[in-house]
Parts: structure tokens; sequence; C-alpha cells
């Protein structure tokens, strides 16, 4: 039905390619390319002698337009699966205009050297794309992704008027390491470290990292300390459900994590500026003096999330508690899927972060091949039909389950 091509080999791309390879019937041909093509070489092999999908693989260095214009240009893919770094989600964009290749992605654009990300540099292609005639999908992983499409269901079925947003976001799993982030920690740790921001009455209000936060109960969990945190599907959902008075993102860290952030950024490692260096020259001769980001040495060292899966125990817990009216009552409303560790490992070789990531990107995927979430421009996940996107969730390794007015603790 559609021929797609990857960008990213990371934890994310892995499981993602893993169900395009479940789904023959809709991905009839697949490229997988990458800065490191041997990444892409290995995964094409595992899906070929798991499954029998034969899996193109490419490189390319997705910081260059003209690299991926070659690329796309070669290979003409129906749909351009954007799953490598969010600094490159611009130079793909334009590569796509170019080539008239529709887009999708699971995480909204931020600069290199500014930890900062929000969705307006995206938006601006939206005139582009619609008089290319050519459809992008932003956000489409777990959140962003499937926390908006929950919005959109509930909005869809259960309310008239949604009024109150809370996205929790809870990881009860335990990877047995001293300290390591469930996906890059370059991104991980940017966004964690930067200020908190919700949105309540018309405007955003910020607050410093970690200053507000929580004890909240997570389903076959338990109570999980959790903390407000600027994320950017609130930035889309408050544009298209303008009832929404207050919208807020919380996520769960344990405590030794936390500690090991605080002495990270207490003694520089996690700048993302470049420091000057003196490195012993390989002749012995002297030293050369080099320029490093902390951010991005640390990165080297600490453990890689795609290596967490085989010892990770427990499971996710990520979801939307809404409070809202219908039919002049207000209700409550809670929808949410947890996901196990070790079964997304069993599966696809990775851990339930990028499971929880994967899978709907691939959802996301098969709902544009198959004329669901068919629409030239640049639109956010919440604006096609939920439904079929909520049915394949059940079906493709992530079923959610609701609460009804129940207590939202929030």
């Amino acid at each position: 039905m559609g021929r797609v091509l990857i960008i990213g080999a990371g934890g994310v791309a892995t499981v993602a390619a893993h169900k395009v390879a479940q789904n023959p019937e809709v991905f009839t041909e697949v490229m997988i390319a990458s800065r490191t093509k041997s990444k892409c070489d290995k995964l094409a092999q595992v899906l070929n002698e798991k499954y029998g999908t034969q899996v193109q693989t490419a490189q390319v260095d997705a910081d260059k337009v003209d690299e991926l214009i070659t690329l796309f240009s070669s290979y003409k893919p129906d749909m351009v699966i954007n799953l490598a770094l969010p600094y490159q989600d611009l130079t793909i964009m334009d590569a796509c205009l170019a080539t008239g290749c529709n887009y999708m992605d699971t995480a909204n654009y931020e600069p290199k050297d500014e930890a900062h990300f929000e969705y307006s540099w995206q938006w601006a292609y939206r005139e582009r794309f619609e008089k290319a005639g050519l459809t992008a999908i932003l956000g489409c992983g777990f959140d962003p992704g499937v926390t908006s499409i929950f919005t959109a269901y509930a909005a869809k079925h259960h309310f008239d008027e949604i009024q109150y947003l809370d996205i929790v976001d809870c990881n009860a799993g335990n990877h047995h390491k001293a300290f390591a982030t469930n996906f890059n920690p370059e991104i991980n740790i940017r966004e964690i470290t930067q200020k908190g921001l919700y949105y309540e009455n018309g405007k955003y209000i910020e607050t410093e990292p970690m200053e507000i936060h929580k004890p909240l109960n997570y389903p076959n969990i338990g109570p999980k300390e959790s903390y407000l945190l600027h994320h950017e599907e609130i930035e889309s959902l408050v544009i298209n459900y303008p009832t929404i008075k207050r919208a807020r993102f919380w996520m769960t860290f344990g405590q030794q994590y936390l500690t090991y952030l605080d002495v990270i950024q207490n003694i520089g490692m996690a700048r993302i500026d470049e420091i000057e260096y003196k490195a012993p020259k390989a002749d012995g001769s002297g030293d050369a003096v080099v320029k490093i980001v902390p951010l991005q040495f640390l990165k080297a060292v600490l453990p890689n999330p795609q290596d967490l899966g085989n010892n990770y125990d427990g499971e996710t817990s990520i979801g939307c508690r809404i409070r809202g009216l219908k039919g002049g009552e207000e209700h409550t409303y809670y929808v949410y899927n947890n996901c196990s560790h070790q079964a997304a490992f069993e599966e696809t070789g990775m851990q339930g972060v990028s499971y929880t990531t994967g899978v709907p990107a691939m959802i996301g995927a098969m709902m544009f091949l198959t004329g669901k979430w068919c629409k030239p421009g640049v639109h956010n996940v919440e604006e096609f039909d939920p439904d079929p996107f909520m049915e394949q969730l059940n079906k493709q390794g992530l079923p959610w389950y609701e609460i009804f007015d129940g207590d939202l603790e929030l």
C-alpha cells in the first residue's frame, strides 16, 4: 500500500521498524537511513530474520538538506518517518518539500544551541505544505502523540467542554543502572532541566525546574512523586480545544535520578555551549585544543538507552486526566495505557519508553497510508479523527483503559 523511509536507527526507530514489519499489508516497501549505516544494516538483518521483511538501508546526514534531497529523490517514499533528533526536523521538512514527500515526526523542533522547544518553527511551514499538497503530521509519539489523541477522543465522545487537562507520565520501571536516561540523554536532560510551564486562564505560567510536585496514584503501580514540566503538546491542545482553562504536564522521577541530575547540573555537565579542552596529541608532541559540548560528552559515557531493555522490569503508565462538562454536568475522565518494559523487550529488543513512542509512530504512518489521516498542510495529531488510531492502539500492543468520574487527584 505504501513506501516509507524511516530516518533514525535508535530505540524508537527500532520499535517502529518492528511494527512496520508486522504490518506488511500497509507497509509494502521500507528503507531505514541514518548517519551510521551499519546500525541500519543490523536492524534490517533482524527484521529479515524475524519477519522475512526485505528492508533497504542508506547512509544520510539529516543535518544536510542536500543529502536528504538526494536520498528522497532516489527512493521516492510516500512518507518520511522522522525518528532522528528534534534538531533535524526542519532540514527533513525542507527536503520533503523539495521532493514531494509527506512527513511525520514524534517531537517538535528545538535548536541545537538553545534548550527551548515550541511548534512555531514547524507551524511556519503550513502554507508551503498546503500549496504542495503534502501532509505533515507533528508529534506522533506517546507524549506528544497518544496523549493528544486521548484528548481528542475524550472531546469527541465524552465532553461538550474540556476544561481541565492533566497529562501524567509515570515510569515505574527499574533498569538497575546508577543513572541512565530512557531516551537520548542530550534531549532528555535538556528537557527536564529547563523551567516548567503550564497554561491557565489564557496565559502561560513559568515555574522553576521541578518546583511544583505532588504524589499521584498510577494504575497497577501506586503513588509516585510527580513533577510539573514544560511539554510541547500543551501548546497545540489549548489552541485546538479553546474551552481548556488549565493544562499541565506531569512526569515521575526517582530520588536517585534527581540527585544525579542535580550533580550533573552543578558541575557543568548539562551545559550545551562549547568549551575548549586540551587533549594529548596521538604522536605525543603536546596537546591539541579541541572543542566539546559537555552534555554531548556526557551522552557518550552514559548507558545507551537502546541497551537498557534486557534487565528492565516494571512498567510505564501514561494518560490524560480530564475534567469538563457533558450535558451541563461536570464529569471526570481518565484514559491511560500501561506498558511492560519486559514485554516490550521480548517483542522488539527495546524497553518500554522506546516502545510507547515507536508504536504510535508506526500507527500514524498507517493512518496516512490508509487514507484516514490525509490532509495537506502541517497538523498536530489531535486535528485528525482519533477513532481509527485508538482502535489500532489496542491491536498493536498499547491497549488503553478508561475510568469515569473517578478522583483525578489534581
